[in-house]
């Protein structure tokens, strides 16, 4: 009682000048009986030291079990991402749409989205079908994409860019469209009744039968298109067929895998990308779990 009640317990609430004045004393000037309270502290801070030495003991195994947790499920993910089939999901940046919107072209009779022609293809192009529609009224128009992802085929394209590029039967009766998917090496051609008529129904299959895919499966995407149009402006001039490619001339083995083979590596994919899923959350728990259990 006489420690806590002495004056120079009291000194800091009377005299703060005194308070401060004692404060710059060295340690070793300082009364022995203020380090007696750290006693406590003292212990405190040695359990925290070996409670933090432990942890890294600890550390490491969870440190690995969690590097392996994330190259295991990193893994799976891209095996998913890569096997996995892709969703249509028909956003508004694919190239077939821009075909769409854009209207057709104004300049030229060719509008290459897959940017597969020439300059000199294009240029033989606007000669040889502005002369057919000064002389016959025709207008046909080329379009080549790279692929296609809103409609199954060309022929269900090639329909809705007739419609939206020339919505009423006056203005779309003598177009042509000939469309040419180059990923998928096939095309088609559709129009209006009238240019039907002219070109002839035999003409038209021959032409999406031979000229089209026989080229485009060897990539001569020009002559694929030229050679179209050569045959189509024939047909509504009312002279003799030009002809085109035959498949079993330039038919080649194809490396496309059919829809049974495709299904049944599905499914295998489909087991292994389980089967490193579950890899890669339950072996590292359990590993983890046998790791605590022992301590």
């Amino acid at each position: 009682m006489e420690t806590i009640l002495s004056s120079h317990s009291l000194s800091p609430i009377l005299n703060p000048k005194a308070s401060t004045s004692k404060s710059l004393l060295s340690p070793s000037i300082q009364p022995r009986s203020a380090s007696l309270p750290l006693s406590k502290p003292f212990t405190c801070a040695l359990k925290k030291q070996t409670s933090q030495s432990l942890k890294p003991s600890l550390a490491e195994p969870k440190t690995w079990f969690v590097h392996a947790q994330r190259g295991l499920a990193a893994l799976a993910i891209s095996l998913a991402l890569n096997f996995s089939p892709v969703l249509h999901t028909g956003n508004a940046w694919a190239s077939e749409f821009d075909v769409i919107n854009e209207g057709p072209p104004k300049d030229s009779y060719v509008f290459d989205d897959a940017n597969v022609l020439s300059r000199v293809t294009k240029s033989d192009l606007r000669q040889l079908l502005s002369d057919l529609e000064s002389r016959k009224t025709f207008h046909i128009n080329f379009v080549t994409v790279r692929k296609l992802t809103s409609k199954a085929d060309a022929f269900e394209y090639a329909d809705q860019v007739l419609e939206r590029w020339y919505p009423t039967l006056e203005e779309g009766n003598n177009k042509g469209i000939v469309v040419l998917v180059t990923s998928q090496k096939e095309g088609a051609v559709t129009g209006g009744p009238a240019f039907i008529e002219a070109v002839g129904e035999k003409i038209l299959d021959a032409t999406v039968s031979e000229n089209l895919p026989v080229l485009a499966t060897d990539e001569k995407y020009n002559e694929a298109i030229y050679s179209s149009a050569k045959r189509l402006v024939a047909a509504i001039d009312g002279l003799p067929d030009p002809g085109g490619p035959k498949f079993k001339e330039n038919k080649k083995e194809s490396n496309f895998k059919s829809r049974e083979e495709t299904e049944e590596k599905r499914g295998q994919f489909s087991l292994v990308v389980g089967g490193l899923l579950v890899i890669a959350f339950v072996v590292p728990m359990a590993q983890y779990y046998a790791y605590v259990s022992k301590k």
